[in-house]
C-alpha cells in the first residue's frame, strides 16, 4: 500500500532532525531558493529509503538534508560515556586497593599486638598469696600515686645457668628496687634495696605449699624462699608503702631490652677483665652491648671497691642511661623502634595481674613519658654495715623512716651526688639536716646523668 502523503519520517530521520543547526530545512524541504516541497508527492514520503535499505545521502537529483551520522572516531555520544565509565572503574579500584591496605595494616596491626600481649606472664600464685594476708597490708595513702616493686631475678636455671651454678633452679633476687610514681606523674623515684640488708622476713609459703617461719634475715631470702609474694610483704612490714605492682624482670630479657635500644654508653676509669661477669673492657668510653651491660651491673669484685653498695650505684646509673637512651631516641614516639624494645621488654616480664596485659603496661609508659629525666631519681634506702656482720646492711634510723614516709605520702624526695651530701660522714646516705631544704636529700642520681662527666 502506498503511503498517504503527510506521513512522519520514520525514526531515524527523527532522530536526525534532533541535530539538525537552526539554518538547516526542515525534513522534506529542498534548500535554496525556489526549492519545491517533495513531501506531498506519491511515494515520496519526507526521506525515501534507498533500495538496498540505506538512507538516501544528498547526492542525487538535488541536495536534500544531511544524514545524522556518529561523529568521527566512533557513535555518537560514546566519547563522554567511555571517559565517565574508566574513571569509575579507576575509582572502584583505588577504593578497592585503600581497603585492603586498611585491612592488612589492621590485621598486622593486631597480630602484633596480640604477640607482644602473649608475651607477658602472670603470677597468678603470688596474687592468691597476698590475698590470704590482705589484712595485714598497709593501704593506699595517695590516690593515683603507684608503688611497683621491681625484682631483677637471678635464677641459674635453663638459659641463665652459663651465669653461675644452677641450684636445681631456685630463685634468688639479685636486684630489687621499689619504684614510686607520684600522682600527678611529674616525677619517679626508684629506692634500690640491698640484698644484704638484715629485715623482718614473714611468714611464708613456699611453691611446695609448705610454711617457713617468721625470721631476721638477710633480705634476698625472701624471695628465695617464698618468691614474689613474700618479698612483697617484707617491703611492706618494712616500709609501710602499700605495693600497688610488681614486676619480675630475668638476665634475658635485660640483655634484650639493652640490645633493642642500639647499646648504652659508659665510661670505665680503668680497665675491667671479669671472667665471673663475662665483661672484659679498656679504660674510656664504651658502648655497651646487652651482654657486656649485663655483666656491667652484676659485676661485684672487679669494678669499684667490691662492695654491693658499689655495684648497686653502678646499677643504677645504668638504669638512669637506659630511660635516658629511651626517651631521648624518641623511641615512644617511634613504633618501628618502640617494637624491638617492647617485644624484649614484654618476653622478659612476669607481672600480676593488674600489669598482665599490653594495654596495661602502655598506660602505664604512657603516664611516664612526660616525666623529666631529672625528675627520674634514683637511690638506695638509707644503710651502713650491719653491727653485728660487716659483710650485711642494716637500716640507718631515722632517716630510712624518713624516706619511706616521704615515698608513703607521695611527697618529694631530692638526690645529689654522694660526694655532695653534708650529713654524717658514717652514713652518705643521710638527709643534710642542717640544710634550708624542706625536701629530704639523699645521696643518688637521675636519668639525666651522663655517665661520661661525672
Amino acid at each position: 500500500m502506498t503511503e498517504s502523503a503527510g506521513t512522519p519520517g520514520d525514526p531515524d530521520d527523527s532522530a536526525a532532525g534532533e541535530d539538525r543547526t537552526p539554518d538547516a530545512p526542515p525534513p522534506g524541504k529542498e534548500s535554496g531558493p525556489g526549492a519545491k516541497d517533495t513531501s506531498g508527492e506519491e511515494g515520496t514520503p519526507g526521506a525515501a529509503a534507498a533500495p538496498s535499505g540505506e538512507t538516501r545521502s544528498g547526492s542525487g537529483s538535488g541536495p536534500g538534508p544531511a544524514p545524522a551520522g556518529p561523529p568521527e572516531g566512533g557513535h555518537r555520544g560514546a566519547g563522554p560515556d567511555i571517559t565517565v565509565r574508566r574513571k569509575r572503574h579507576w575509582l572502584r579500584w583505588t577504593a578497592l586497593g585503600a581497603s585492603f591496605v586498611v585491612l592488612v595494616a589492621a590485621g598486622v596491626g593486631w597480630w602484633l599486638y596480640k604477640k607482644l600481649d602473649g608475651n607477658i606472664r602472670t603470677d597468678t600464685s603470688a596474687a592468691a598469696e597476698l590475698k590470704a594476708y590482705e589484712k595485714e597490708r598497709p593501704v593506699s595513702v595517695v590516690h593515683d600515686a603507684e608503688n611497683i616493686l621491681l625484682i631483677g631475678s637471678d635464677s641459674r636455671a635453663g638459659d641463665n645457668r652459663k651465669y653461675g651454678r644452677d641450684d636445681g633452679g631456685s630463685q634468688r633476687s639479685d636486684t630489687t628496687i621499689l619504684l614510686h610514681l607520684a600522682a600527678d606523674r611529674k616525677s619517679a623515684t626508684a629506692m634500690s634495696i640491698p640484698r644484704d640488708l638484715m629485715v623482718n622476713i614473714p611468714a611464708c609459703h613456699k611453691a611446695d605449699k609448705t610454711a617457713t617461719r617468721a625470721q631476721f634475715a638477710q633480705f634476698n631470702w625472701a624471695f628465695e624462699m617464698g618468691g614474689t609474694a613474700c618479698t612483697i610483704r617484707t617491703v611492706e612490714k618494712m616500709t609501710g608503702i602499700r605495693i600497688d605492682h610488681h614486676m619480675v624482670i630475668d638476665f634475658n630479657g635485660f640483655k634484650d631490652m639493652v640490645d633493642a635500644v642500639n647499646g648504652v654508653e659508659i665510661c670505665l676509669k680503668e680497665p675491667v677483665d671479669d671472667k665471673d661477669a663475662h665483661l672484659k673492657l679498656t679504660a674510656g668510653r664504651h658502648k655497651l652491648n646487652g651482654e657486656q651491660a649485663l655483666g656491667y651491673v652484676r659485676a661485684r669484685k672487679s669494678l669499684g671497691n667490691g662492695s654491693d653498695t658499689d655495684r648497686m650505684d653502678r646499677q643504677q646509673q645504668f638504669l638512669g642511661a637506659l630511660v635516658n637512651k629511651v626517651q631521648s631516641n624518641g623511641v615512644l614516639l617511634n613504633p618501628t623502634r618502640l617494637y624491638p624494645v617492647l617485644d624484649a621488654a614484654t618476653k622478659a616480664l612476669t607481672t600480676d595481674p593488674g600489669l598482665d596485659s599490653l594495654k596495661d603496661l602502655y598506660d602505664l609508659v604512657r603516664g611516664m613519658r612526660d616525666v623529666p629525666t631529672e625528675k627520674v631519681q634514683f637511690l638506695t634506702v638509707p644503710r651502713q654495715p650491719y653491727h653485728l656482720n660487716r659483710n650485711r646492711d642494716e637500716l640507718v634510723q631515722p632517716d630510712a623512716n624518713k624516706l619511706f614516709k616521704q615515698l608513703r605520702d607521695d611527697k618529694p624526695v631530692a638526690v645529689v651526688p654522694a660526694d655532695e651530701i653534708k650529713g654524717d660522714d658514717k652514713n652518705p646516705d643521710s638527709a643534710d639536716a642542717s640544710g634550708p631544704s624542706p625536701t629530704p636529700t639523699y645521696s643518688g642520681n637521675n636519668a639525666a646523668t651522663d655517665l661520661c662527666k661525672q
